[in-house]
């Protein structure tokens, strides 16, 4: 085996990280197939709303006269705006210009026509195949909403036939307003009350059973607020304790829970209104202690919480620690929680995962995120090589590929 020392370690650690071949654990990605659901080019790129709410930063613009504009439009003015008018230094700004020049495009055109033209020249089922090799993507997991009647009717009729695009279950709609939309359930067929009767509790199952089988989901997933707490009296918590929980444990299947969004606190700004709140960890502690039989999967919002978070996945072999999600997703932030996860839980985590919801968000995030994860791993192998520990070529692959993939995979149990 090939000897690593101090002088080739950072090129050996850098081809790894390179080369491996990435799951993403996280993202709100769908196949060609779900037609207009699946978003990608140029425009979208633009008015995402990392951009939206960075270009409002700059525009005095009215917010309701700018939604009212089309996509193009929308697009034009934010690259106007924040690449022309202004250096684009931020994360979400520089994250175009990766994805531009990765695709092979010339940056000093600066012509938003050009990019377009070359990028919708493309058909959409090569499209993908293109962004998935420039980003060394193995396979994505989706984000699944039954509550929603578009994408319910595409699992109903068609389905999913790309393997590259796994399917997650989404609670968000059962969990944390049930009271409000328990009827949808009956509309599905699921016969339930707002009350939480013995009978709705059965239907309730029955419905994660039917849409576990029906999208195939390797976990179920819920974002929620920073005032998460279980157990309360509250119709979250008696859902996911009597209904979510169980079908989880009967099916060998994690649940997500992704803690500390703020929903809409300037609704102006539609989609980019989210803001983050710091969270309870007793919330965590509690779940993983009483259901040590339930796997978690968590990510957490607030930076402030995730010393707390590194500290709890210790304690607790049935949670899985992933990702730097939302906010966190910045090179400095985002360095800081992989040096100090590495240095608490070893190699014990998945470092991230990309949320993309337009598809060329993968090839920034993980052009990215491979450079920093192999820059801190790189540090430390040093440490290992200065206290005399040999490191081999074959360790490192095994411990990279662990990272961005073998981790998850075995946490699910499934093949890897």
């Amino acid at each position: 085996m090939p000897v690593i020392t101090q002088e080739n370690l950072a090129l050996v650690v850098t081809k790894e990280v390179e080369q491996v071949r990435v799951t993403d654990i996280h993202t709100h990605l769908y196949p060609p197939n779900f037609g207009d659901l699946s978003l990608y080019g140029i425009d979208e790129l633009l008015t995402y709303h990392y951009l939206v709410a960075e270009f409002f930063r700059y525009s005095t613009m009215d917010y309701e006269d700018f939604f009212n504009l089309s996509k193009t439009q929308q697009a034009e003015l934010i690259f106007q705006t924040l690449f022309l008018e202004h250096s684009p230094v931020s994360e979400a700004q520089r994250g175009v210009l990766t994805t531009l020049k990765e695709l092979g495009m010339d940056l000093n055109v600066r012509d938003l026509r050009v990019f377009r033209e070359q990028i919708n020249s493309i058909p959409a089922f090569d499209y993908v195949d293109r962004i998935f090799a420039i980003a060394g993507i193995k396979e994505v997991v989706m984000t699944n909403d039954p509550f929603d009647p578009k994408e319910r009717q595409l699992w109903e009729m068609k389905g999913n036939k790309d393997p590259r695009f796994k399917a997650a279950l989404r609670l968000d709609v059962l969990l944390n307003n049930y009271e409000k939309n328990y009827e949808y359930l009956n509309q599905m067929g699921f016969l339930v009350d707002k009350k939480l009767d013995e009978n709705t509790l059965t239907e309730i199952r029955r419905f994660l059973r039917y849409w576990i089988e029906k999208t195939n989901a390797v976990y179920l997933a819920v974002s929620l607020p920073p005032d998460f707490m279980v157990p309360e009296d509250s119709y979250r918590s008696r859902i996911l304790e009597k209904c979510v929980l169980p079908i989880c444990r009967e099916l060998n299947i994690p649940l997500a829970l992704m803690i500390g969004v703020r929903r809409s606190i300037n609704p102006r700004l539609g989609l980019a209104a989210d803001s983050l709140g710091k969270a309870d960890i007793r919330a965590i502690e509690y779940l993983c202690r009483t259901y040590p039989e339930n796997k978690f999967l968590v990510t957490m919002l607030s930076r402030e919480n995730q010393h707390e978070l590194v500290v709890t996945a210790r304690k607790f072999r049935n949670l899985m620690v992933f990702g730097c999600w939302w906010f966190l997703n910045n090179p400095m932030i985002v360095e800081e929680i992989t040096n100090m996860r590495l240095e608490n839980l070893g190699l014990s985590f998945i470092p991230q995962h990309s949320d993309a919801r337009v598809l060329e968000h993968l090839i920034y995030k993980w052009v990215h995120a491979r450079k920093i994860i192999a820059d801190v791993l790189t540090k430390k192998y040093l440490d290992l090589l200065e206290s005399g520990w040999k490191v081999t070529e074959e360790e490192i692959k095994r411990d990279i590929e662990d990272l961005f993939g073998n981790n998850f995979w075995k946490f699910v149990g499934r093949n890897v």
